[in-house]
C-alpha cells in the first residue's frame, strides 16, 4: 500500500510539524486501524518507507509456553513476524491518514495560539465583541483569528456588550482546553484599572510613581493608593493629568464608574484617614496593629460621606488598606473623653473605687449621726424651755392666789 508521504511532509513543514513526528503518528494510527480489521493479529507494527511511501503491516502470533514448577503461568512467546497487510486496506489507510493529519495540524495550530497568548497573561488587549447564540451567558471577544471568553463572573454588572464593538479587556488566564487553548478575559478585574492608567501615565511606566493598592467594585467605584518614588513628583497629580485629562481617558473605558485617588502612607493611621476620602478624618486611633483594626473619627456632618451609599466608601477603604475600620463621631468621642477625664479631678472619696465608696458611706453615716444629735439637742432645749415657762406660769398663779387671800390695810 502506498501513501503520498512527500506531499504530506510538505504540508506538515508549512505548519511547523516535524516529519518524524508525522511518520510516528501515521504508523500508530495505521496500526490501530489494522487491529479493527477482521482476523487481525494481536501483536502488530506498521513500517513506513519514507522514499516510496509504501507501508507494511508486520504481525506476530503468540506461541504458548509450557508451564513449569517455578513458573506455572508463563507468558506466551511471539513467533516470527510476517506480512499481514490487508488487501482492501487502501481506503481505510487513506481515511486514517487524513484524520491523523487533521489532528496534527489542529494541534499545531493550538500550540501556536497557546504560545502566542501564554505571554499575554496579565496584559491589556483590545478585541471585538462577538455574540454567540449558543452561549448567551458568555461574551466572545475576537482577537484576530482567536476568540477569548468573557465569562459572566468577569463581566461588569449593568454593562452592555454589543456585537461588533471594540472593547479593552484584561487577560486573566490562558490554558489548554479540550477544544484547544482557552483564553479567559475580564472587565471587572482590579488590574484592568492599573493597565488602563499605565497606558495614559508615563510616570507609572518610568517608575516615578507607583500604584500601591487598588480596591474596586466594578461598575460603581474604584479607590487607588499611589506613592511617589522620585522627589518633586505629585503622584495624585500625575494620575489625574492636566485638567483631569488622564483620569477622564481611563473613565471613558470604565463607563459610569468613579475613581478616587489617595496618597499611600506607611503609617497606618495616615493611610486609613486618606482611604476614607472624600470624607476628612479628624483623627485615627489604631486599636491593634496585629489584628489591623482602627477607629476613624469623623465630624457629624461628614459621617454619611465617610460611610458611603450602602457602606460602599467604608468597604472600599477597608479593602484598600487591608484594615478593619470603625467609624465614630468626632463630637461624641470628644464628649466621651471629657466625661472620662472629669471624675479624675474629684477627691478620691468621691471616686468610683472601693475605698471611695466606703468613705462616702462613712460620711453619710456621720451626717445622719450629727443630724440626729442636733435634733435631740433641739428637742431637749425645747422641752427645757417649755418646762421653765410652765414653772414660771405656775409661780405667778400661786403668787396671785396668795395675794388675793391676805388682808389689805383697808380691810383691816
Amino acid at each position: 500500500m502506498e501513501l503520498d508521504l512527500t506531499g504530506i511532509h510538505k504540508l506538515a513543514a508549512e505548519q511547523g510539524i516535524d516529519p518524524e513526528t508525522l511518520d510516528d503518528a501515521l504508523a500508530e494510527a495505521l496500526r490501530l486501524a489494522y487491529l479493527k480489521t477482521p482476523h487481525a493479529a494481536k501483536h502488530a507494527r506498521v513500517e513506513l518507507d519514507e522514499r516510496s511511501g509504501n507501508f507494511t503491516v508486520w504481525a506476530a502470533d503468540e506461541i504458548p509456553v509450557e508451564p513449569t514448577e517455578d513458573n506455572p503461568y508463563p507468558a506466551p512467546k511471539l513467533g516470527e513476524e510476517y506480512d499481514d497487510t490487508p488487501r482492501d486496506f487502501g481506503r481505510l489507510a487513506a481515511a486514517t491518514a487524513r484524520q491523523v493529519i487533521t489532528q496534527l495540524f489542529r494541534r499545531a495550530e493550538d500550540e501556536k495560539v497557546f504560545g502566542a497568548f501564554s505571554g499575554q497573561k496579565g496584559k491589556l488587549i483590545t478585541g471585538i465583541i462577538q455574540q454567540d447564540a449558543s452561549d448567551p451567558s458568555n461574551v466572545h471577544v475576537a482577537m484576530g483569528d482567536v476568540e477569548a471568553i468573557l465569562p459572566r463572573r468577569e463581566q461588569v454588572p449593568g454593562e452592555r456588550y454589543r456585537h461588533g464593538e471594540r472593547i479593552r479587556v484584561y487577560v486573566v488566564n490562558v490554558a489548554r482546553g479540550i477544544k484547544g487553548p482557552e483564553i479567559v478575559v475580564s472587565r471587572s478585574h482590579p488590574e484592568l484599572v492599573r493597565k488602563l492608567f499605565e497606558r495614559e501615565v508615563p510616570e507609572l511606566v518610568s517608575g516615578a510613581v507607583s500604584i500601591m493598592a487598588i480596591a474596586r467594585e466594578a461598575g460603581a467605584r474604584t479607590k487607588i493608593a499611589v506613592k511617589a518614588n522620585t522627589d518633586g513628583v505629585n503622584p495624585k497629580g500625575a494620575l489625574i493629568g492636566p485638567g483631569g485629562a488622564r483620569v477622564r481617558a481611563v473613565m471613558e473605558n470604565l463607563g459610569p464608574e468613579k475613581i478616587d485617588i489617595v496618597d499611600y502612607s506607611d503609617d497606618p493611621a495616615k493611610f486609613v484617614a486618606a482611604a476614607l476620602s472624600p470624607a476628612v478624618a479628624t483623627g485615627v486611633q489604631v486599636i491593634s496593629e496585629k489584628n489591623k483594626t482602627a477607629i476613624a473619627f469623623i465630624h457629624d456632618d461628614q459621617l454619611s460621606l465617610a460611610i458611603g451609599k450602602e457602606g460602599q466608601n467604608a468597604r472600599l477603604a477597608a479593602k484598600l488598606t487591608g484594615w478593619k475600620i470603625g467609624i465614630e463621631s468626632a463630637e461624641a468621642h470628644a464628649k466621651k473623653v471629657a466625661a472620662e477625664k472629669a471624675p479624675r479631678l474629684r477627691p478620691s472619696c468621691c471616686s468610683g473605687s472601693r475605698i471611695g465608696r466606703r468613705a462616702r458611706r462613712r460620711m453619710i453615716f456621720r451626717a445622719h449621726y450629727f443630724l440626729i444629735r442636733a435634733a435631740s439637742a433641739m428637742a431637749r432645749l425645747a422641752a427645757s424651755t417649755l418646762s421653765s415657762a410652765m414653772s414660771m406660769l405656775d409661780w405667778r398663779m400661786w403668787a396671785g392666789a396668795v395675794c388675793a387671800k391676805s388682808p389689805t390695810p383697808e380691810t383691816r
